[in-house]
């Protein structure tokens, strides 16, 4: 599958896969510097544009490494790109660490997976279908 991209802004980094065609999402690169302090979150610009063919989902996600050793996360995880969605992806990082992290321009901030998503409908009624864990919610596995 190829996906279009605009790069709205000079430092932007094209994505692609690190590894190989076994890696599931690919970087997604700050084109802003800014220091992201302890506590704080804030909307980091990517300086690109995508075009998500309809069927499918684009799904912003924390980078690992960032996560562990750092505290770096999306306050919104996932985040979700539309597939009629133009505009520039935007990564709304948070930290959740001890200490300020630095984000310099090129920096890897998060990752973004491309799937397929279901166009569903809804049909109202008046009693769902019995299942197994019926209405049982948070914790209710015991475990």
């Amino acid at each position: 599958m190829r996906i279009p991209i605009k790069r709205l802004h000079a430092d932007a980094v094209i994505p692609a896969h690190a590894y190989d065609a076994g890696d599931a999402g690919v970087d997604l690169a700050s084109v802003e510097r800014l220091t992201l302090r302890e506590g704080e979150r804030a909307l980091v610009p990517t300086g690109i544009a995508v075009a998500i063919p309809p069927g499918y989902g684009g799904f912003v996600q924390p980078r690992s490494g960032l996560a562990a050793r750092h505290g770096i996360t999306l306050t919104n995880s996932p985040g979700l790109i539309d597939s009629n969605y133009r505009g520039e992806i935007m990564i709304i990082l948070q930290n959740t660490g001890h200490t300020d992290f630095e984000i310099n321009v090129g920096d890897r901030i998060a990752q973004l997976v491309i799937m397929p998503v279901e166009h569903a409908g809804f049909e109202e009624v008046d009693e769902l279908p019995a299942s197994g864990r019926g209405a049982g919610g948070f914790g209710s596995s015991g475990k």
